[in-house]
């Protein structure tokens, strides 16, 4: 049994996330396309990703994806600091979304993670 979150999160932009909503898939932000597969973090690693990643930038949305539910391959690959990242190798599908949100944060500055019901 692996010790890998089971639930990993992506950050969409409004349009992406409509998008995702409206067709029942996202195939990739630009920077998914460019590197061949989607990025994805764990729940630990959102607030760093979004910090670096997005940072200025307002309307965002987490998604969390789960990843048994993923008909394509996910791979844990080092990135950032050497630490392991899932990388979706597909297409991401509203299916396999568990919940969804606007992204906030807490007092701390971290990104609140969205709530399943």
């Amino acid at each position: 049994m692996s010790d890998r979150p089971l639930i990993a999160y992506k950050v969409l932009t409004a349009e992406q996330m409509a998008a995702l909503e409206r067709d029942g898939r996202f195939t990739g932000a630009p920077v998914d396309l460019a590197d061949g597969y989607i990025h994805l973090s764990t729940a630990a690693q959102l607030t760093e990703t979004a910090d670096k990643h997005f940072a200025g930038q307002h309307d965002l949305h987490i998604v969390a994806v789960d990843l048994a539910a993923q008909d394509d391959p996910v791979k844990w690959e080092e990135s950032r600091g050497g630490q392991l990242f899932p990388h979706l190798y597909g297409v991401l599908l509203l299916d396999t979304v568990v919940a969804y949100s606007p992204l906030e944060r807490d007092e701390q500055g971290r990104v609140k993670l969205p709530v399943t019901g």
